[in-house]
């Protein structure tokens, strides 16, 4: 354990999140904001890519957008929010939300790449994200980085997409509901089987129609709060802005926070939201019906919008307009953190419901992350060892389940965290080295559009 942490330790620190947030800094200035110009955009071609069109791929630009989101809107939507508040004071939200705009043209760039250099397997399926575009726009010399993605991705997946999701849901409906973790784990198993038959398009049918609802109905709880809580909402903003530069002052039960964490925990819990950089969204927008690179990543590009600026926005409003950060845990007698802290800032608004839509939230969004993360462990792995592999893949996955549910998972947190961070360093250095042709066809495209 002590290893492992040190590792985690390693791979998460100061090196790594300053190249997430440099190279998306990078590609901002090389696309000239475009990324923040376009939003509207954006928004426009996703609304014209709700239905399959008469193009090339397996699945919708929307369906393949709500695939990336349900891989990504998770617990750190509700518990890596609350984290960062709580080690690094209202300040760390103003650190993601730089990070989310950042993370917006490393999202583009991502989607750009995986369905420009994206392949057609033999069961004529569409397949493409890092492996695909090392491997086919950096070429052959860097076959050995697109198989080490494939290898981290394969393994992530078991821990950071399933066991720990199962885990999150059987410890939400059993606090909560008290539902046996085993009946948990053994549902869940048999829902993402279901899915799991049907491939990438039950996956992105599934995930077309859960992941709007979920968001939906947990932004709608967060407004509800903080109408009651209106006149909160202005000097909030204002301490998180605040906060950001000058650190947070003790008060009630938050010990206070310099400005350097701050910093720190806003930009590791941003990154861990919206996973911009990570290498795991191209792999759904690589699957999505379209002939344009260009469109499908302006697309790509609103996970990270959706995820970070709108759904964590939200969680951190609540928390900071309740005042929860301040207050002491009755049962522990210390502060609030995690999805503890976000459930009680809940409560507070809304009582004797706010609890119950939080809990919801964390079951719908780990089950959702779960059917996700299937999709991209089964690319690494058939990346890795070919199609035969998928059916051996989706037993392994189901089976993997119940296990999380019912497991101590504290060594697979860090494995799969590792895992989960080896996999940027590739995928960073391909958006780094094909810049000049994510570029390139951006002001192609948009000169031909304007």
């Amino acid at each position: 354990m002590d290893l492992l942490n040190a590792i985690s330790g390693f791979v998460w620190g100061p090196v790594m999140l300053t190249l997430l947030v440099g190279t998306g800094l990078f590609l901002t200035v090389g696309l000239r904001l475009m990324p923040i110009r376009r939003l509207g955009y954006g928004f426009r071609m996703l609304w014209k890519g709700r239905h399959a069109e008469a193009e090339a791929g397996d699945i919708s630009p929307f369906q393949a957008l709500m695939t990336a989101l349900s891989a990504t809107v998770g617990t750190g939507n509700i518990a890596g929010v609350a984290t960062a508040i709580a080690l690094g004071g209202p300040g760390a939200v103003f650190w993601m939300w730089i990070t989310a705009l950042v993370g917006m043209a490393t999202k583009y760039g991502e989607a750009v790449l995986a369905v420009r250099f994206r392949e057609v397997d033999s069961r004529g399926r569409y397949q493409g994200g890092p492996m695909y575009y090392i491997k086919n726009g950096m070429g052959e010399k860097w076959r050995w980085m697109a198989w080490l993605f494939a290898l981290f991705g394969t393994v992530a997946a078991f821990g950071i997409g399933n066991t720990i999701q199962a885990n999150s849901v059987a410890n939400a409906l059993h606090s909560n509901f008290s539902v046996p973790v085993g009946v948990s784990g053994a549902a869940l198993a048999v829902l993402t089987a279901l899915v799991l038959i049907g491939g990438i398009k039950s996956i992105g049918a599934v995930a077309g129609k859960l992941v709007p609802f979920m968001a939906i109905a947990y932004v709608a709880g967060a407004l509800v709060i903080l109408g009651l809580n209106a006149g909160e909402i202005p000097s909030a903003l204002a301490l998180i802005v605040d906060s950001a530069f000058t650190g947070s002052a003790a008060t009630g039960g938050f010990a206070g926070a310099a400005v350097m964490a701050a910093i720190r925990f806003g930009v590791a819990r941003g990154v861990f939201s919206n996973e911009a950089g990570l290498g795991t969204a191209p792999i759904a927008h690589a699957a999505a019906k379209t002939d344009n690179p260009v469109r499908q990543g302006v697309i790509g590009m609103l996970g990270t919008f959706i995820d970070t600026i709108v759904i964590c926005s939200m969680t951190a409003l609540v928390i900071i307009t309740s005042g929860a950060w301040t207050l002491l845990d009755p049962a522990t007698g210390a502060a609030y953190t995690g999805s503890a802290l976000t459930s009680a800032a809940f409560e507070g608004g809304l009582p004797g419901t706010g609890a119950y839509v939080v809990s919801l939230g964390i079951a719908l969004f780990a089950y959702t992350t779960l059917v996700g993360w299937s999709f991209y462990g089964e690319r690494c792995a058939e990346y890795l060892f070919g199609v035969k592999v998928i059916p051996f893949y989706r037993v392994l996955w189901v089976l993997a389940i119940p296990l999380g549910a019912l497991g101590n998972l504290e060594a697979l947190w860090l494995v799969a965290d590792i895992m989960n961070g080896l996999m940027a360093l590739p995928n960073l250095i391909a958006l780094i080295v094909l810049s000049p042709l994510v570029f390139r066809i951006t002001r192609e495209y948009f000169a031909r559009e304007d």
